[in-house]
């Protein structure tokens, strides 16, 4: 079939290559447009999806929307048949669902209709959940809520991180999409609405959440730990002896122990929480490379009694 692939962080990569590999006619791909990165945030760089594109030779459009008459003829003349979206980061308002006649099928990383939006994997991560799954949708105009056609599910283990569901669900998902074209070319494909029942969102991370409560139990932190690995981090504040510095735990695990929320309870970086403790296995320093809890230690004037500052008492 002729198809616009829209996306844009790596998640979706792996989509558009399963999707040319099967000898798809890409006629254009849709990205969002470059953005200053870098240490200095100075060089516009292209995403993921965008330098994938230039690897195959395909046409690329970045639209800071596609709300204007301009962006929608542009859409037209590509005249395809279908829409494969996969974390696109633009609305594509009716006119553009409207354009294509096998419709926009849309891969979304959660089990619909739990977490519908931006950050399913973190969410479903900070919640607790034990599974998730990868889905093929249908785009109507509202947020997540077309009908399903295919999905996967996967377990989420109890160490597991957000990272790592993230690229399970990537390959998952390539797969997924593969098979729903394949069927939408035969015209086999069948949708299922959702269930009214079960509507959870995942909103957007915000910065001021990945700061660690020392006070909330040793699960909760643990999950989120787990959820914002390996970005943004969930990070506390310590004096190292050069003033405040924000440090990330990449890595930990629940541990045995009872402290006031924050104290050190001994040299392997065992802190307590507000119930139970937590064990940090890895951390990152700003500007620094991933490091062990015990090279950390090494290099940080941190001792069992030491209490790290609440959450609250901390600027943002």
């Amino acid at each position: 079939m002729r198809i616009v692939f829209m996306g844009t962080p790596d998640f979706a990569v792996p989509v558009l290559t399963e999707i040319i590999g099967q000898g798809h006619d890409v006629a254009a791909v849709y990205s969002r447009a470059p953005k200053p990165a870098g240490r200095r945030g100075l060089e516009p760089t292209p995403s993921p999806v965008h330098m994938a594109a230039l690897r195959f030779g395909l046409k690329i459009e970045t639209p800071a929307s596609l709300k204007s008459d301009d962006a929608i003829a542009t859409l037209a003349r590509f005249e395809a048949e279908a829409a494969v979206v996969v974390a696109y980061g633009l609305i594509l308002p009716k006119a553009a669902l409207d354009l294509f006649p096998r419709g926009c099928l849309n891969l979304h990383a959660s089990l619909l209709p739990r977490w519908r939006g931006a950050a399913p994997i973190q969410r479903a991560i900070m919640a607790g959940d034990a599974e998730t799954g990868v889905m093929v949708m249908k785009m109507e105009e509202g947020l997540d809520t077309g009908p399903v056609a295919l999905a996967e599910r996967t377990l989420i283990g109890p160490e597991t991180n957000a990272g790592e569901v993230h690229d399970r669900l990537a390959l998952i998902g390539a797969d997924l999409m593969a098979r729903a074209l394949a069927a939408l070319a035969r015209g086999s494909l069948r949708f299922t609405p959702q269930p009214e029942d079960g509507v959870t969102y995942a909103a957007k991370i915000e910065k001021s959440e990945a700061r660690i409560d020392w006070s909330e139990p040793a699960g909760r932190v643990h999950d989120k730990i787990r959820a914002l690995a390996p970005f943004p981090g969930a990070f506390f504040e310590a004096d190292l002896g050069k003033g405040p510095e924000r440090i990330k735990i990449l890595r930990a695990t629940l541990a045995p122990g009872d402290g006031a929320p924050g104290a050190l309870l001994d040299d392997r970086l065992t802190i307590a929480c507000g119930a139970g403790a937590i064990a940090v296995l890895e951390v990152q320093r700003a500007g620094k490379t991933p490091m062990s809890a015990a090279d950390f230690l090494r290099g940080a004037s941190l001792a069992p009694g030491f209490i790290l500052p609440p959450a609250k008492a901390l600027p943002s």
